[in-house]
């Protein structure tokens, strides 16, 4: 199971888990087989068909804009050394005194590490996610590459900050869900399927009488809503539709790996709407790996062993960007102050 093609289809066989910004927003996945992704961003804007005489020639019309750009991703490789006393040992589950061989016990850990490394890769896809809705923009940096900001071009007037003058607690948070709703449907020709938010702007919203009259609860089947996304990501529930608007409540952390400081994903005093529009895509360059034949798929693993000592590593390799399509289908509010 340790060659090449055998931890490929291991891969490709984990189940992913479930990372609730990707999957509500974010589900188009696009590999390049080169070095850079290339990707396009739209405006969204909707142009009306222009009157002509039937007499005069026919009016020309630019094709709708869109800008192609090139991004050659920061590389994430995790590599993780596999224990030579590990296999030896009973693992947690198997009977006294131990009913496995060593062999067995060696592939059972390169299959529970390979899914620890989807794990921790899917958790990196899912904070950039956050941050692509949260700040129209991702930051890439990482050890021996320089900071690069990915500015998808999303209009300044679709990150809000109303924390200082008329936050939630005082002011009137379904007249700013309408008011930014018509900003999505006018950028992008669509409303917002969704809002998604922090703990703290939720309990914001939830105090005032006319949302609690107006929000409809009873399309709440277990942890997941009929016609809606899974709920089985940690941390994400529904909590009902709010004038035709579902919303859910956001609550889950991220370990930075530089720092070791746990942070939210998503800040708990921020709200973020998205349309369908955004065509939200997961993008991954090649691999570039000479054993892995530079392969073009989002995760790839290989392993190998150093015979003195003896111990065997695995590695998974990713080259990733998440691109919403058309940015100016998202927008972000603070409505509480820090």
């Amino acid at each position: 199971m340790y060659d090449t093609q055998s931890l490929a289809r291991l891969i490709e066989n984990i189940p992913r888990p479930s990372s609730f910004l990707l999957d509500l927003w974010f589900p188009s996945v696009q590999t390049s087989p080169a070095e850079e992704i290339v990707f396009d961003i739209r405006d969204g804007a909707r142009k009306v068909a222009p009157f002509v005489s039937p007499l005069v020639a026919g009016k020309v019309v630019t094709d709708q804009g869109f800008r192609t750009n090139t991004f050659s991703p920061a590389y994430i490789k995790i590599k993780t050394p596999i224990d030579p006393k590990r296999p030896l040992k009973r693992q947690a589950g198997e009977t006294i005194g131990g009913g496995f061989h060593p062999g067995t016990r060696a592939r059972d850990l390169v299959a529970a590490l390979a899914a620890e490394h989807v794990d921790m890769l899917h958790q990196r896809l899912e904070l950039m996610a956050a941050e692509a809705l949260l700040d129209g923009q991702v930051t890439v940096s990482g050890d021996q590459y320089p900071t690069h900001v990915v500015d998808f071009g999303r209009k300044a007037e679709h990150s809000i900050d109303i924390s200082a003058t008329g936050d939630w607690l005082s002011s009137t948070p379904t007249n700013d869900l309408t008011d930014w709703s018509m900003r999505l449907l006018q950028a992008c020709g669509q409303r917002p399927s969704d809002a998604v938010m922090g703990l703290a702007a939720y309990q914001a919203l939830i105090k005032h009488d006319d949302v609690k009259e107006r929000l409809e609860t009873r399309r709440l089947e277990g942890t997941r809503l009929q016609g809606g996304p899974d709920l089985a990501a940690p941390g994400a529930s529904y909590m009902g539709e709010l004038d035709g608007l579902p919303i859910y409540v956001h609550v889950d952390w991220y370990v930075d790996p530089d720092t070791g400081e746990e942070s939210l994903i998503v800040p708990t005093n921020h709200v973020i709407l998205a349309a369908p529009a955004l065509n939200g895509t997961r993008a991954f360059g090649a691999i570039r790996d000479h054993d892995l034949s530079f392969i073009a798929q989002p995760f790839a693993a290989k392993s190998w062993t150093d015979h003195d000592p003896s111990v065997r590593y695995l590695m998974t390799q990713s080259a990733p960007l998440i691109v919403p399509v058309v940015p100016n289908a998202s927008l972000s509010a603070k409505v509480l102050p820090d």
